[in-house]
């Protein structure tokens, strides 16, 4: 059986939440989980756990995903936050998760990196992010909608290098979006995958020696495509792609 740790979102304590209100939740969104769920491969939730029982818990991990949800503090790639600190972030989920993938990166374990976890990977190499895109980009799109969410898409375009070109046998698709941060300044030893043709935001990329250490990261939702069907491209390519490296 193939184990996949996949890192925890956190919901904190809120006296107003009918259950547990005084506690922190660490949860796995259910599309991600349904998504990572196949024949021989389990996906695994990674608790928030004190340094030393922490990388006993990795240790049985053959594979790491990183799954979206709060915005990536500004803290973490040293900026102050715009707008009067109206996008914090969540720094705690920062400092759990760049532990973990310091930790996966450096053992050379694969990686997939979503959403979220597409601008902490950028982070990690030492890259930046655009707080808003609206207020700091001129992007002609839409990156996110609260109340359409996972039903808004665009297209993407691959450079000749890149392996989703390889894997798709096409240098354009169309994928979903559910974003209102982005890559800005890309980290060092990365390698661009897919871009918005509109506005040239980065979308996808990986690291550059990925024989030694296999690092994925893509800014939309492969686990939500189910919402959209054949509008978006099929996400099953990419996860193969994922999986080959434990065959």
């Amino acid at each position: 059986m193939i184990k996949i740790g996949v890192t925890s979102c956190f919901m904190y304590p809120d006296p107003n939440r009918a259950v547990f209100g005084h506690k922190t939740l660490n949860y796995l969104e259910q599309d991600m989980g349904r998504f990572l769920s196949r024949k021989g491969v389990m996906p695994i939730l990674i608790p928030d756990l004190p340094h030393v029982e922490l990388e006993e818990f990795l240790e049985e991990m053959d594979g790491f995903v990183f799954q979206g949800g709060a915005d990536v503090s500004p803290k973490s790639y040293n900026e102050e936050m715009i707008e009067n600190g109206r996008w914090p972030g969540d720094y705690h989920r920062d400092q759990y998760e760049l532990k973990i993938m310091d930790w996966a990166f450096k053992r050379g374990k694969p990686i997939l990196a979503i959403c979220r976890g597409f601008q902490l990977a950028n982070v990690y190499f030492g890259g930046t992010l655009y707080q808003d895109l609206t207020l700091q980009t001129n992007t002609p799109i839409q990156h996110r909608n609260a109340e359409l969410y996972d039903r808004i898409f665009h297209e993407v375009h691959c450079p000749d290098e890149s392996w989703l070109k390889a894997i798709y046998g096409k240098k354009s698709f169309t994928v979903n979006t559910v974003h209102h941060q982005g890559l800005k300044d890309l980290g060092r030893d990365l390698v661009v995958d897919a871009y918005c043709p509109e506005d040239n935001l980065v979308e996808a990329f990986h690291f550059k020696n990925s024989e030694k250490k296999f690092l994925m990261a893509l800014q939309w939702h492969p686990e939500f495509s189910h919402t959209l069907k054949d509008l978006v491209v099929d996400p099953d390519p990419i996860y193969h792609h994922f999986l080959k490296r434990f065959i």
